[in-house]
């Protein structure tokens, strides 16, 4: 089942797909990832896209490296898609709207390891804006 409409959080997610879309201007890997955490939204899934211009290569550097992708495949600058498959890490989530279109934005990227520490912060910043909208 995809999501589309999940608003700017942080998910613990596994990379479910990945397959790269040439475009003259803008090249990118269109990515699917499935959300393990917050139980709330477990098994959703939602997608986006890793531009692979030479401007936005260092975004998707930091994006595989965050998730675990081998080191040995990255030095040598070569991305797998069937290496891609089940990373884990943290991604935080946003939406922007463009000409009445809503885009999800991969805004930022963790390793898996700083789950627990990155869902604190996210619940307690949700529990913030839910006690602002009671007032």
């Amino acid at each position: 089942m995809v999501y589309p409409a999940i608003s700017m959080d942080y998910f613990w997610s596994a990379w479910e797909t990945a397959s790269y879309r040439w475009h003259p201007q803008k090249p990118f890997l269109a990515v699917q990832f499935r959300i393990l955490e917050p139980i709330a939204f477990e098994a959703l899934l939602f997608s986006g896209r890793l531009y692979c211009t030479e401007r936005a290569l260092w975004k998707l550097t930091w994006f595989l490296r965050d998730f675990g992708y081998d080191t040995e495949l990255l030095s040598r600058d070569q991305v797998e898609e069937k290496a891609l498959v089940n990373l884990r890490g943290v991604i935080r989530t946003t939406y922007t709207s463009l000409n009445g279109h809503s885009y999800q934005n991969l805004e930022a990227f963790s390793p898996a390891s700083e789950w627990e520490a990155l869902s604190c912060v996210s619940n307690a910043q949700g529990e913030k804006e839910r006690n602002q909208d009671a007032l």
